[in-house]
């Protein structure tokens, strides 16, 4: 293909997948299936790959992700993000719904309702029709410009065809859905990390994560409520609803205009019943004036506009009995409490435990066994203790004693300093911990063995077949075959159960199949405490194959960008372990990948140098550049320091990087020294 039909295939590309994106994930439609849609992605990636100067800002393949920011670049809000004014009753709807009848001096005004969803808030710069930028709140004058991560939201359009001006903000709210926050947790309890508290906090935090491609596996989503621009191109806050709607933006259909106090009530009663059916949390409601005119006759107080107020719902809550606290052992050996209640109905559930963290949770609640206790959801998904009714206490209850000992093979326990949680360290004997490090093993993001679960793997332990995950690939077919066990169901039956012909040919095939993942996820699947992916990727990446880690010094490791002191010491004591050593012998033996492989296309003639690059690029996309220098032996630091030897930089760069550069001495490169610095040998540039 010519350049030219290469842009227009490119264009067309982009262009159809979003469009099969806005269906899939915004109105619930398919028009053609998962594997169409793959392979037309993989094609367009193919071609932005070759021809990255083609590639277009609004191109889905950003996101997956990959961008790492260091440093969040602060940004002046053009429009304050103003905080509403809250309320719990409905007598203070009414005082409000009296101060706007006085301000606006008529009776002739309405109301417009939106649910006020429990995430964090969102400012989206538009211009020309594109993203620009995605920021925080922040202190409602200026936040953080976390625009990499934003665009990893599939339901926030990279590309609008229909704006009515250059430049328009549109704000909204970034939400984690409630099913997805489960699994989550579900994911961390295997992996024997402390499960998240809630959806908004998980929300905040991985829109501040460094690696978009982290942010763009937990799949936030987004709902957005508000539009602004200098021409103000709508007369009703209804009308700019509908014009998101129209435009592409994911809307929320809970709203409703309200042409009196009583329909505000009525909305109200409604979604208080109603709002466990969402797929998101919902704290309250926000109550707007609609016209815009009235909203701009009404003006602001300092902190709130007068136009507009939060009205809260209570929080979820109830009284019931706790009638014993049970422990835990997760995949590290970490020891969890479990408050074990009286069954309670409680937002739409039954609950019947609730975490209660570690000791100081319990010391810090000051709860005994028998008390009468306050369980409570509001924004949470896993339900937490939030009081205890000590007037109902037993006179002969006493206060809790936590666990010296593990609960299921009796070792003293390990607090560290400066950690809340206790430590199981027997390693090695402890059954949880045993079958928990071979389930993260043998999990999606590590070693993918699909055909095995846990009942299985139960099974194989019960019979002595394996003592770790290494035994898995010394398994034959005679011993699996129509091989029996017993599993203890939670009830306390016992279930039979067997493994047919078909399954254990299968389960084989899988484990063979297993060999030809790569290092960096093998390494993930070894269960290093605090190695986690993307820890794993930037060890493989430094390290390159497993000996060269296991012989690193702390020193030495905690030079890898972005590892700190905790992540060092633990993969020292890891290897520190004869009989770890001996798993991961016997891992190599039976022809796992134990050495990163080499990229197609890879050089080392900028092997040894470090970069930072910033900024946009005629002839590159910037992540093209970054893994163009990648793969020539580069690394790639999101922040100068002393290190650095070379700033890449663009048009646009921020002068801080710049100034920075400069005050360290640091080369500064544009594209064209860039490109003649790839044409020179390595003598030349090392010089």
């Amino acid at each position: 293909m010519s350049q030219e039909q290469v842009k227009e295939k490119i264009k067309t590309l982009t262009e159809e997948l979003n469009y099969h994106n806005h269906l899939y994930y915004q109105k619930s439609q398919s028009e053609i299936s998962d594997y169409e849609f793959d392979q037309k992605l993989k094609e367009l990636e193919k071609l932005e790959s070759d021809y990255p100067e083609l590639k277009l800002p609004y191109s889905p393949t950003s996101r997956v992700g990959g961008t790492i920011t260091k440093d969040f670049e602060t940004v002046v809000h053009k429009y304050r993000m103003l905080s509403l004014g809250n309320t719990y009753s409905f007598e203070e709807l009414e005082d409000f719904d009296t101060r706007v009848k006085k301000g606006l001096g008529t009776e002739n005004y309405e109301y417009f309702c939106e649910l006020k969803f429990d995430g964090v808030a969102i400012s989206l710069i538009y211009e020309n029709g594109m993203l620009k930028r995605g920021v925080t709140r922040g202190d409602g004058t200026k936040g953080d410009d976390i625009t990499n991560n934003v665009k990893t939201i599939k339901t926030i359009p990279l590309k609008i065809d229909n704006a009515l001006t250059d430049s328009f903000e549109v704000r909204g709210e970034v939400f984690m859905a409630k099913g997805l926050f489960t699994e989550l947790n579900e994911e961390r309890v295997k992996e024997g990390e402390i499960p998240l508290a809630n959806p908004r906090n998980t929300t905040s935090g991985t829109l501040k994560m460094q690696d978009s491609s982290v942010v763009a596996s937990r799949k936030l989503n987004c709902y957005l409520y508000t539009y602004l621009d200098d021409n103000e191109s709508f007369e009703t806050h209804e009308e700019s609803i509908h014009f998101l709607e129209k435009a592409g933006f994911n809307v929320s259909q809970t709203y409703q205009r309200c042409n009196s106090l009583k329909e505000v009530f009525d909305y109200i009663n409604k979604w208080d019943e109603e709002r466990h059916t969402l797929q998101v949390e919902t704290d309250g409601v926000v109550i707007k004036v609609n016209s815009i005119d009235h909203q701009s006759e009404l003006g602001f107080t300092a902190k709130n506009p007068r136009w507009a107020i939060s009205y809260k719902f209570k929080a979820e809550s109830a009284s019931t009995r706790l009638r014993d606290i049970s422990y835990q052992v997760g995949r590290t050996g970490a020891i969890t409490p479990v408050a074990e209640l009286e069954p309670v109905f409680l937002a739409g559930t039954t609950v019947k435990r609730a975490s209660l963290h570690n000791a100081n949770e319990i010391e810090r609640l000051g709860v005994q066994v028998g008390d009468t206790v306050s369980v409570e959801k509001g924004g949470e998904i896993i339900p937490k203790i939030t009081g205890v009714d000590k007037s109902k206490r037993a006179h002969d209850s006493v206060p809790i004693q936590y666990i010296d000992r593990c609960p299921e093979c009796e070792t003293q326990l390990v607090r560290s300093e400066g950690e809340a949680q206790h430590y199981c360290p027997n390693t090695e004997g402890c059954p949880p911990q045993v079958l928990g490090r071979i389930e993260h093993f043998i999990s999606r993001n590590a070693l993918n063995i699909e055909t095995l679960g846990p009942r299985t793997i139960k099974g194989f332990l019960s019979k002595n077949l394996i003592a770790d995950y290494s035994d898995l690939y010394h398994l034959t077919f005679d011993q699996i075959n129509n091989l029996q066990f017993e599993e203890r169901e939670e009830d306390g039956d016992v279930v039979k159960r067997s493994i047919k012909e078909k399954t254990a040919n299968n389960i084989l095939d899988s484990i063979e199949k297993s060999k030809e993942i790569p290092f960096e996820r093998v390494l993930f699947g070894l269960g290093i405490r605090y190695v986690g992916k993307t820890v794993a990727e930037k060890l493989a990446e430094h390290f390159k194959t497993i000996d060269q880690i296991r012989n690193a010094s702390f020193d030495e490791i905690v030079a890898v960008h972005e590892i700190g002191d905790r992540i060092a010491e633990s993969i020292r004591s890891y290897f520190s372990n004869p009989k770890n050593n001996e798993i991961v012998d016997s891992l190599k033996s039976s022809g796992l990948k134990m050495v990163l492989e080499e990229r197609a296309g890879a050089g080392d003639q900028l092997k040894g140098l470090t970069f930072v690059v910033s900024g946009v690029f005629d002839g590159y996309g910037r992540e093209d550049l970054k893994n163009l220098i990648k793969n020539q032996g580069g690394k790639i630091a999101s922040s100068i320091s002393s290190k650095t030897n070379y700033l890449v930089a663009g048009a646009n760069m921020g002068p801080a990087k710049k100034e920075k550069a400069e005050s360290l001495g640091i080369d500064i490169l544009d594209e064209d020294a860039f490109n003649q610095l790839l044409e020179n040998d390595k003598n030349r540039i090392t010089e």
